[in-house]
């Protein structure tokens, strides 16, 4: 089964996302626990969170079908080890709001490096965040997200996200979501050799691994490594990958969410991907 939506607006409350999914047509969707560009938010409120709860079982929307995303603020690799401790302690606070709301995943930027240390110092770093949130928390899934590869940032090739991977102690609490955008942009050609963009995840990663997935086409050329999202079909890679994911059994059954730069053509994208899934005519 394919779970397909869009990361949709929790303004108002987060009980406000199932709501805003389930009007688009959405079996799935990503939101915001609290605002993403602020490092501190007021704890959600038994009100709040029963009431998320109460729309996503009135909905449909299971802990397979939901995936959040941390602060744009947080950086797990952070080279200064206070800015990092407070990244980590703003993760751990994400954790447990996704742990209150009955979500079983969390997905985030890797971290960066900011020229100051090098590359696999920084995943060293992260791994190790990931270590010290996932031991104060339980149940929740952190969920690596491949990047474009901009500026410092890393994560943007297969073998950097198995780096981290393997340093990560507890293998059943971590996991991967893949961005369409941010791959092709990171320079795997997924509109010329889908195939062997997922081949090279599953040999280099592994296909266990696979929480979640960001369908986007790209404004950036490939591996120009500039994260500039476009609607489907109207970026670089085209509809013809998306039909591909569509109709790949081996990435069933996770959340598959738009981040597409039109939300008012969100409903249209969604149907589109449910028609060649086979869902609809």
């Amino acid at each position: 089964m394919k779970y397909i939506g869009a990361h949709v607006s929790a303004a108002g409350g987060v009980e406000n996302a199932p709501l805003r999914a389930h009007e688009i047509g959405a079996t799935a969707f990503a939101l915001f626990t609290k605002n993403q560009r602020q490092w501190v938010a007021k704890p959600l409120t038994p009100k709040s969170i029963d009431l998320f709860k109460e729309r996503c079982e009135r909905y449909g929307y299971g802990p397979g079908q939901i995936l959040p995303h941390d602060s744009y603020l947080i950086n797990l690799g952070h080279p200064d080890i206070d800015k990092r401790q407070k990244s980590l302690d703003a993760f751990i606070d994400e954790l447990q709001r996704c742990e209150q709301l009955g979500i079983d995943r969390l997905n985030f930027h890797p971290g960066s490096h900011l020229r100051e240390i090098s590359p696999e110092q920084c995943l060293d770093y992260i791994a190790e965040s990931i270590n010290f949130a996932l031991e104060q928390t339980k149940d929740v899934i952190a969920v690596l997200e491949n990047t474009a590869g901009q500026g410092s940032n890393l994560g943007y090739q297969h073998e950097q996200l198995a780096h981290i991977i393997d340093k990560v102690e507890d293998k059943s609490r971590i996991g991967v979501c893949l961005d369409t955008c941010h791959a092709y942009a990171g320079g795997y050609d997924l509109k010329n050799d889908y195939q062997g963009f997922m081949q090279d995840f599953i040999d280099v990663v592994g296909i266990e691994y696979l929480k979640g997935m960001h369908l986007n086409d790209s404004k950036a050329t490939l591996g120009q490594r500039v994260d500039r999202h476009h609607s489907l079909g109207e970026g670089e890679i085209g509809w013809d990958c998306f039909k591909q994911i569509m109709q790949d059994e081996r990435i069933d059954n996770i959340p598959m969410t738009l981040e597409t730069i039109q939300p008012e053509i969100w409903p249209q994208e969604i149907a589109e991907l449910k028609r060649l899934a086979g869902y609809i005519d």
